[in-house]
């Protein structure tokens, strides 16, 4: 645990969600884990962790502390990577994520809030941390539907040539 009360539940959530989509995706070879469904714009579950990967960063370090993490939102939606390499993506973004929390206040305002963001939670970096624990839930679903997707979709395409071979 990460201390006491709120703090430690929220970082614990947080912690939870993500390892959960890392492990997610630490089940499946790399061709299941960099497939999409057929629903045009989908994400495969690398392209998802790596999306979180650098969105738990972009709210711990730039919002909440002010600390710039470099990050190319659009080619987290592009990426194919072995899952060996997710995986160690992810060990490194929930390691420094610790790191920011460590150095967070969390009923102060975030530092550096980009424009156009004034919802309700950006007014304490309590608020832009349950934004990310809802972000990484939303991700969570989509993983979970897109793998469920895609190995029933590889088990069709089995049974498929599995009947056609024995006609």
């Amino acid at each position: 645990m990460v201390g006491s009360g709120i703090r430690s539940v929220l970082v614990e959530f947080i912690l939870h969600k993500f390892d959960e989509l890392v492990d997610l995706a630490a089940q499946l070879d790399d061709d299941a884990a960099n497939t999409t469904t057929s629903t045009r714009g989908s994400n495969s579950v690398v392209q998802l962790v790596t999306h979180c990967c650098g969105m738990l960063r972009r709210w711990s370090s730039t919002v909440n502390l002010g600390v710039e993490v470099p990050r190319d939102r659009e080619a987290e939606f592009e990426v194919v990577m072995p899952v060996a390499e997710v995986l160690t993506l992810a060990a490194e973004a929930r390691a420094a994520f610790l790191t920011d929390i460590e150095r967070t206040d969390l009923d102060a305002a975030p530092v550096f809030l980009p424009p156009g963001w004034n919802d309700f939670w950006t007014a304490s970096c309590a608020g832009v941390l349950l934004h990310v624990l809802e972000e990484l839930c939303q991700h969570l679903g989509q993983a979970e539907i897109t793998r469920d997707v895609v190995l029933s979709d590889e088990a069709d395409d089995g049974a498929n040539m599995a009947s056609s071979s024995s006609s």
